[in-house]
């Protein structure tokens, strides 16, 4: 009887904390541990190790080789959920690094791999409209950008103007190029 009355209260207590998760507020550190109350969006630390990656784009170079390398990450809950539902879900974050390339011959044929970070991007869904007064929060998602050197300060001051344009042909799947992750196919 007493072990009924632990798993009664331990039941109870878990959907205490459940009730209060569900009703916990939806602005800064509740939301996303990288976007602050006023969303302001932090460079997650550790994606290239715990985080899935979703694939890598190639951008040509003028010359024989690649010119810039770019790789994106997401979380596995994020991965996860667009997996099963074709859609990010609301505080989903996805990294971008923009690397400048090493290309040299080898055997193998001319190859450029991965060389030091220009700029890292960060992208984190917002399904509910959270920081309209901030410029770098818009069409459902929220964007930030850090450049090298100093990749722990965020230098984006308007997502229209400095990251909208590039995403403007992945428009109709949610402004993420996923043709390019087929990690995201079922």
């Amino acid at each position: 009887m007493l072990a009924i009355r632990w798993i009664l209260r331990g039941a109870a207590a878990m959907v205490i904390a459940v009730a209060l998760a569900d009703a916990a507020p939806t602005r800064g550190e509740a939301f996303s541990p990288h976007v602050d109350a006023k969303g302001n969006i932090s460079l997650p630390r550790g994606y290239r190790t715990t985080w899935v990656f979703l694939g890598a784009w190639s951008i040509a170079g003028d010359e024989a080789g690649a010119k810039e390398l770019h790789t994106v990450y997401a979380q596995p809950e994020a991965v996860a959920a667009y997996r099963a539902t074709g859609r990010w879900t609301d505080g989903a974050v996805l990294v971008k690094e923009v690397r400048k390339t090493v290309t040299a011959t080898l055997t193998t044929g001319t190859a450029s791999r991965a060389g030091q970070i220009a700029v890292i991007f960060v992208m984190v869904k917002d399904a509910k409209d959270r920081f309209k007064d901030n410029p770098l929060w818009g069409n459902g998602w929220g964007w930030g950008l850090f450049k090298a050197p100093d990749l722990a300060r965020q230098v984006a001051s308007d997502f229209r103007t400095d990251c909208l344009g590039c995403h403007l042909p992945a428009r109709k799947s949610d402004w993420i190029y996923v043709d390019g992750y087929p990690v995201l196919r079922k």
